[in-house]
Parts: C-alpha cells; structure tokens; sequence
C-alpha cells in the first residue's frame, strides 16, 4: 500500500490520486460492440451462442419459470433462508420509508402546482451470478422496483453449470414475486434488455453492477439504444477515515473486505498518525494470510494507499475529493463529522458500522456510485424506479394574475405564439 501525507501534498496532486480509471481498454470496447450489436441484430440466436461461448453451458431455452424457481428455491438451507428473509424485510422497511406524496402548491392566486410519481413501467435487473452467488444485488434491485410498482420487471442472471440458478437466486424470486428469470449473463444481457429479443422484452432503464463488459455495455446501450441505467460505474471502493480512538483489527477487515472484490478495487486508509497507519498495517498483513481470495485481495491493496492527515477535518476535505462510493468513519467522533460530507456514496458511522452491513442487510441500498460520480450521483433508492410529472392548473382568476407576465417574458423573445396563447385566453 502506497504512502502519501496530505500537508505535502499540493491541490493538483490530490487530484491526480484520487482519479479513477473511467475508460476500458479499447478492446473491451470493440467486444462488447460487437456483442450488442450482434444481439440486436440476431436476438435469441446470438445469446444462445454466447451462453454456449461464454458460459460453457448448452442451453435449451434461455429461461425458467414460476414453477421450475419454487422448486429450485425449495432447496435452499434453512439458515440462508432465514437470512434472506432477515435482509429482505430490512431492505423493504427502509425503501418504503422513501414513498412521500408531495402536496400541492399555489405559487400565486389561481396557479396551482405540484408533483405525482409514476413508475418506471418496464425495468431490467442484472443480476450477477453464475459462479457467484450474490442475491444481495437482487433484493437490493428488486425491492424498490416491487415498492415503486414498476409493471414489467425482467431479471437477467448468468446460469451456472447446470444451466439454472442457484437456490438463493432463485428464493429471492418467490420473496419478489417474479415468476421468470432470464439465463442470460455479461453484455449480451444488457443488450437483450435494451433492444428486446424474441424471448427477452425490451425495458426503459437497465440496473445493476457487474464486471467491465457489463459495465461497458449498460453505457453504450444508454447513448445506442436510448436506455436508460441507474448510473456509471466501476470497480468498488472504500476509504475510511480512522483516529485514534478506531479499532486497528476492525479497520485492516473493512480494507481487506472492499479488497477482495478484485483486483481493480481501491481500499484507501485516511489515518491522523503514523502510529495508526502502521498498527491497521499490521492486523492487515496478518488477516490477509487467512483469506481464500488472499492473491487477489493483495493485488487491490497494491493498489491502494494510505493518506497521512493532521486531523479528522483534514481528512473529510480529502475524502470529499475523492467522493468514496463506501465512505467509513472510524472514529468515536463521528457525529461532528456527518455535516463535513458532501461526496459519498453511503456512509458507515462508527467502530461497530462495517461496510458488509449495508452490504447485505442493513436497510440501505449497496448500488452505489463509483469513481467520484458521488460527487453528482446518487445510490440506488426508490426514487430510482420512478419518474416525477409536473402538473398545473391555472382558474381565471390565476389567468389574470399571471397573464400579462407570461405576455411580457413571450414578447422579450420574440415568441408571439407563445403570448398569442395568453392573450387569447384573456379576451375570452
């Protein structure tokens, strides 16, 4: 891990550190062209070529239905559904907390104003999986989309081996009420979704993260296609900020547990001394021997560095340029810092808050910006799976206070058609 002091530090610098590589490799680029562009052109046909390709698996239709996940579902061990269903109901309590109706407004006599929410009607879900299990990402997708009453919720998922889901996947289903989930993985996922195939519809906004063609693709079927997704990304990143009233051993596991996702991951240490520094240092290299993916995790902490700060202050003004997609506050002095934030994904207060938390069960949402875009993004919440209409009406009495502002400002422009529609109104 790379070692830098903030006071040496000048303003270009800090910039220079804190920038994520945004752009795939220009062979990324041509792949997935060409595996959307094929998808889009040849539809089932190209995804079961890719099933076969990339996925190893032979595949006989490209989904499975209601019937066929309850009995996948059915064989999932008592504790993980018992955690599912724990995860779950946190999740749900915290985005239905988000439904706020917003009242009517009169911005003047007789001009009434104000703001309804519809959903998204048809959205798509990636789902990563394969052989990963992660339905974490798909109560985390599914939850709100369920809450905002999207119409059509197509789920995509990788099949594994046996070309089905997995258990957990497949549970998450029944809990959501989706009765089909597409064996679909990678770039020609998200180009199914965007352009529709003849087994696969076509959705308004793609969500959920996955690896760099996934990515790549969600982003070029957002300016190809005209769909839209729940916001760029990138690898996954944490910084913590630690003084010294933090827990090494608890700091060296919340670095080691963003590390491991790969390693193109950032696990960034903003400490007040070198005493801390070294003591989280230390319990990192001892924690790292234990883990299975330690050669992996070890190549993200190679590329990741610690960031010395003469105070916590210091540290927040670091920590917003940098706009972590994990932001923890280690420190027992948390509370004076919450008004300091103004750029991170979701924040972990405290010595007893890890990031896992909210990554599985917590409430909050883990799709979350990455690469400084939490500087203008938000997580994925409700609001995510709804679209806010304006509405107005004006009586005749609003018609006359406003009239002769709106014939003014239309003149001003140069619009007379624009004031013609007032005045016309008024001589009526």
């Amino acid at each position: 891990m790379k070692f830098y002091s903030y006071t040496d530090l000048s303003k270009d610098k800090v910039e220079a550190i804190c920038l994520r590589q945004l752009e795939d490799d220009s062979s990324i680029l041509e792949r997935v062209k060409s595996i959307v562009t094929r998808v889009k052109n040849e539809g089932d046909k190209a995804l079961f070529d890719y099933a076969s390709q990339f996925d190893k698996v032979i595949m006989n239709k490209l989904y499975i239905d209601k019937e066929e996940i309850e009995s996948i579902a059915s064989t999932i061990p008592a504790d993980a559904k018992s955690a599912i269903d724990t995860a779950y109901q946190n999740i749900r309590t915290f985005h239905a907390s988000q439904a706020n109706k917003e009242g009517r407004v009169e911005t003047m006599e007789g001009v009434e104003c104000w703001r309804e929410t519809r959903a998204i009607e048809k959205v798509g879900l990636y789902v990563p999986g394969g052989s990963a299990v992660l339905p974490s990402t798909f109560l985390m997708l599914g939850i709100p989309a369920l809450i905002a009453g999207c119409k059509e919720i197509v789920v995509c998922s990788p099949p594994q081996q046996d070309g089905k889901t997995n258990c957990y996947v497949a549970y998450c289903a029944v809990k959501l009420g989706i009765e089909r989930i597409y064996l679909i993985g990678g770039a020609q996922a998200v180009a199914a979704m965007a352009y529709g195939t003849e087994s696969v519809p076509k959705v308004y906004k793609i969500f959920g993260p996955g690896n760099r063609y996934v990515t790549q693709a969600k982003q070029l079927v957002q300016s190809a296609a005209g769909t839209a997704i729940d916001m760029p990304a990138g690898p996954s990143e944490v910084l913590v900020l630690a003084d010294e009233t933090a827990n090494p051993s608890y700091v060296a596991s919340d670095l080691l547990a963003q590390a491991e996702h790969g390693a193109d991951s950032q696990a960034i240490l903003v400490a007040t001394s070198r005493k801390i520094i070294d003591k989280i240092l230390e319990r990192l290299e001892i924690q790292i021997k234990e883990l299975p993916r330690r050669e992996v995790t070890a190549l993200a902490i190679a590329n990741s560095y610690a960031v010395l700060v003469e105070n916590l202050e210091q540290g927040m003004e670091f920590s917003n340029v940098y706009a972590p997609e994990h932001l923890i506050l280690a420190t027992e002095k948390f509370e004076q810092l919450i008004p300091l934030i103004t750029n991170a994904g979701s924040v972990f207060l405290g010595n007893l808050t890890p990031e896992s938390a909210g990554d599985y069960a917590s409430g909050t949402n883990h799709t979350l910006p990455t690469s400084g875009f939490a500087k203008a993004y938000s997580g994925v919440s409700l609001d995510s799976f709804v679209k806010k209409i304006t509405f107005q009406h004006i009586s005749r009495k609003g018609l006359e206070n406003i009239g002769s502002t709106v014939e003014i400002l239309a003149a001003a422009e140069g619009l007379d058609a624009h004031k013609n529609a007032i005045s016309i109104r008024l001589k009526g």
